[in-house]
C-alpha cells in the first residue's frame, strides 16, 4: 500500500506532505512553550516529536488522510501543520468515531489568517474525497482556535474530562489542561445528495 498525499495550494499558503528533511523544523515548532501553551501534553522532546513526525505519515498510509505541513508562499518554510487523524483518546463514541480535525501555527505566523486559510483548504479537501463527520479537541483558553473552527463550521458538542480530570469549570491558570469538544456537522453539498436521514442536514459552525 503507497498512498500519495496530495498537495494543496491556496493564495498564501502550500498544504504538502511532511518529508524528512522537515522534521527539524516540525520537532522546532513543537519544542516551543508558545505553541503548546494552549494544547494539552506540553513542549515535545525531539523523540517525541519523532514519534508523532512517522505517526503521521503511518496515517496517511493506513487511511488515506492525515496532516500536511503548511508551507507559507512568502517566507517559503514550514510553519505549522493542519490536517486530521484518529487519536485513540476513548472520550466516547460520539467522539472516537469520526477523524479529529487540528491545526498548529509558529508564533511568528499568527494574527494573518494563515490557520484559517489553511484549515478551510485542507477541509474543503476532506469534504470532497472523504465526505463526513469530524471533531475536534479545543482547550477553552484557545480562543484563536476556536474561532478558527467556529469559522469552519464547528459547533460545541459538550465538554469533556481527559485522563479523569474534570476539566471545566478550572482556574484560569490551569487553562490549558481544559478541553471542550466540538464537532463539525455533514458538509451541506454531500449531505444535499444522501437519502441517508441520520445524516444531519443542517450547516453549523485543533490539535493537541
Amino acid at each position: 500500500m503507497n498512498r500519495s498525499v496530495p498537495i494543496i495550494n491556496t493564495a498564501r499558503v502550500s498544504l504538502r506532505p511532511m518529508r524528512p528533511e522537515d522534521f527539524d523544523r516540525f520537532a522546532e515548532i513543537w519544542a516551543d512553550p508558545e505553541v503548546v501553551s494552549e494544547i494539552r501534553g506540553g513542549v515535545r522532546s525531539r523523540a517525541d516529536s519523532w514519534d508523532a513526525f512517522l505517526r503521521n505519515a503511518g496515517h496517511w498510509q493506513m487511511t488515506g488522510f492525515g496532516q500536511w505541513a503548511i508551507w507559507e508562499a512568502r517566507a517559503r518554510r514550514m510553519v505549522g501543520q493542519t490536517g486530521f487523524f484518529f487519536a485513540n483518546r476513548h472520550l466516547g463514541e460520539d467522539f472516537d468515531n469520526y477523524p479529529e480535525a487540528g491545526w498548529v501555527l509558529a508564533p511568528e505566523a499568527r494574527g494573518q489568517g494563515l490557520a484559517r486559510e489553511a484549515a478551510r483548504a485542507a477541509h474543503d479537501w476532506f469534504d470532497r474525497v472523504i465526505p463526513g463527520r469530524l471533531s475536534a479537541l479545543i482547550t477553552k483558553a484557545n480562543l484563536r482556535s476556536i474561532a478558527v473552527a467556529q469559522d469552519l463550521g464547528y459547533e460545541l458538542l459538550r465538554e469533556a474530562e481527559m485522563d479523569g480530570v474534570p476539566v471545566s469549570p478550572i482556574p484560569a491558570d490551569h487553562c490549558a489542561a481544559s478541553a471542550i469538544r466540538v464537532r463539525r456537522p455533514f458538509p451541506p453539498r454531500a449531505a444535499a445528495h444522501s437519502p441517508d436521514p441520520a445524516r444531519p442536514r443542517s450547516t453549523a459552525g485543533s490539535l493537541s
